[in-house]
């Protein structure tokens, strides 16, 4: 790649004997000019060592000269990709390293009315398994569920939610998506003690009223993954330093963001979080969580 101060050879390096700079296959030497010269060598393999990206990315870095980094961080990142690192090392130059290997995104929609029903019972259990690395999503859980205590859904619940009574009638109950939503962790690796994943919500009710609340009521246990989450208004308001008084609404405003799908769809909700999630990390966000031990 001419012109940048940056060249790319794949193939036997020639100038490993110089001592500048080894980065365990990695070689760079400064040229007369006193540009760098970064070398990937030939590793017989389409892609690059996943364990050696960083060391890519932290030569890369420190060899551009101040001001170029800036203006031709696209340019090698397609340079990269176009050797196979593709996408992770994409990644790693846009967004900060999180704490999470993953974020599951949920909201809950319920059984509603005016005046308040109780109890309320949850209708909608979508969960969006994100990547913390690329903030992309990777999995989808979603099922509607059937009300037992009050089994018809208002006006005011259809209305507000663009849930029907023929996307809940015959579904499986509580108990039952709750053992499915396990045997989906389970499925997606995130039950490993390695794999480090936590809930992210549109607030505290989901997590501290709404599931423990109906969990109680039928004598169901919480697991343990849910009870730690992040609550979004309050990474929103640490990022931004306002809080979002209209949720998501607010939230894709204030981050110059479309609103994805329908307000009250469970599912779609759902995408908007993921959404307000990725902007705020290529912003340099990190995420940490905000609720408080049960």
């Amino acid at each position: 790649m001419h012109g940048t101060g940056v060249t790319f050879l794949v193939g036997k390096c020639l100038h490993c004997t110089s001592g500048r700079m080894n980065y365990g296959g990695l070689c760079a030497v400064s040229d007369a000019s006193g540009c760098s010269m970064v070398a990937l060598l030939h590793t017989g393999a389409a892609k690059f060592p996943r364990n050696l990206l960083p060391r890519v990315r932290q030569a890369v870095c420190s060899l551009l000269p101040a001001g170029v980094l800036k203006g031709y961080g696209s340019i090698v990142s397609r340079k990269l990709a176009s050797h196979g690192f593709g996408a992770s090392m994409a990644a790693m130059s846009s967004f900060p390293p999180q704490r999470y290997h993953y974020f599951l995104v949920l909201d809950f929609e319920a059984t509603c009315d005016k005046p308040q029903i109780h109890p309320q019972e949850i209708i909608e259990f979508p969960i969006l398994k994100l990547n913390g690395r690329t903030m992309e999503i990777e999995s989808t859980f979603h099922m509607y569920v059937q009300p037992v205590v009050h089994p018809q859904l208002t006006p005011f619940c259809t209305e507000l939610t663009g849930i029907i009574q023929g996307m809940v009638d015959g579904q499986p109950s509580l108990q039952q998506v709750l053992e499915r939503v396990d045997e989906w962790m389970a499925k997606e690796g995130l039950l490993d003690p390695s794999v480090k994943s936590i809930f992210v919500t549109c607030g505290d009710w989901d997590l501290k009223v709404m599931l423990p609340g109906q969990c109680q009521y039928l004598g169901l246990p919480v697991a343990d993954y849910f009870k730690q989450w992040i609550n979004l208004k309050k990474a929103y308001s640490f990022a931004m330093g306002s809080w979002p008084k209209n949720g998501l609404l607010d939230m894709n405003k204030g981050l110059n963001l479309q609103h994805i799908g329908r307000p009250h769809s469970g599912i779609d909700d759902c995408k908007n979080i993921a959404n307000i999630m990725k902007t705020l990390a290529h912003r340099g966000f990190i995420f940490k969580q905000t609720s408080k031990p049960f």
